[in-house]
């Protein structure tokens, strides 16, 4: 939440610089209070822990939140009941057709890396949903395979494969601490990895558009702004529980794949012991400051979002 100084008080522009959220006593006499409208279209298989993840991380702050579950219109989850998807699930067709607006959309992942974006079943809907945010949505979150989507389909950003799965926990740098997304990170955030693909950040720095704020030597590019589109994207998994790379690395041992075990994830990187999360706080804070800064810069009038 920000804090309300004098503009002619040195703090004032001190801690602006500093990326601190500082409001004027004008600014903050002018404020309306409504809860925040926020959508999750969730292209997950496990649907409940997914919606868990995020509900955690966007329910943390002092804001109220009106969260809205999304789902594509035609494609059945194998792995949700659904008697939870019918319950709690609306699809996006109807979203559209009755011309909803929200003040922020979060597009989760999906395990369909190895498919290339026009192949996969409910492309056209998702350029849609793509295209709808711009005109529908204030503040759009693309994460993993989500943000890559988006990226491709906004900047034709391309995705490689990778000759081996980016798999644990690794060290990423700061690269833009001022950034209002990044309020409070450490200079060093680590961030829970497991993708089979890539973007890479030559292609970044060929598109003026995009801002890296969080990359990896090891693994790339993680947190990409998209200012034009109003939009992140997060190729990381900050979300993550503490023993989700654990389910998916023993998912994989007891079907026979081959897998390594997750890097700088499990003490001494021995998987007979138990992972320690290391990243829950700056988890809370990635999402955290998004949602505040919805809040700081979305119309009062939710009917308006998109007009300009």
């Amino acid at each position: 939440m920000p804090i309300t100084l004098n503009e002619d008080l040195p703090a004032y522009r001190i801690l602006s610089d500093e990326g601190v959220m500082v409001m004027s006593p004008g600014r903050a006499a002018m404020q309306d209070i409504r809860p925040l409208r926020i959508g999750l279209l969730n292209l997950m298989p496990k649907k409940i822990q997914t919606e868990n993840q995020f509900a955690r991380l966007i329910g943390a702050t002092p804001l109220q939140i009106d969260f809205q579950l999304i789902r594509m219109s035609e494609h059945e989850s194998r792995h949700t009941a659904a008697d939870h998807m019918e319950s709690f699930y609306r699809p996006f067709r109807e979203v559209e057709e009755t011309g909803e607006k929200f003040d922020g959309v979060i597009i989760t992942g999906a395990p369909i890396e190895h498919l290339t974006f026009g192949d996969v079943t409910y492309w056209d809907e998702l350029r849609r949903v793509f295209d709808w945010t711009q005109t529908h949505v204030h503040s759009t979150f693309g994460v993993c395979w989500g943000g890559m989507a988006m990226a491709w389909h906004f900047h034709g950003l391309e995705k490689h494969m990778l000759d081996h799965k980016a798999f644990g926990c690794f060290r990423h740098r700061n690269l833009f601490p001022t950034s209002p997304y990044l309020r409070g990170f450490s200079d060093d955030v680590l961030v829970p990895v497991s993708r089979w693909t890539e973007v890479r950040q030559s292609d970044i720095d060929a598109r003026p558009a995009l801002t890296t704020l969080l990359a990896s030597h090891e693994v790339g590019p993680c947190l990409v702004e998209d200012t034009g589109h109003r939009a992140l994207y997060i190729f990381n998994h900050l979300e993550y529980d503490s023993t989700t790379l654990k389910d998916e690395y023993d998912r994989d041992v007891d079907n026979g794949r081959p897998v390594t075990v997750p890097r700088n994830y499990y003490p001494d990187d021995n998987p007979a012991q138990a992972p320690a999360n290391r990243w829950r706080s700056h988890a809370h804070l990635l999402y955290g400051n998004w949602i505040n800064e919805i809040y700081q810069t979305t119309s009062f009038d939710i009917t308006r979002i998109g007009e300009g």
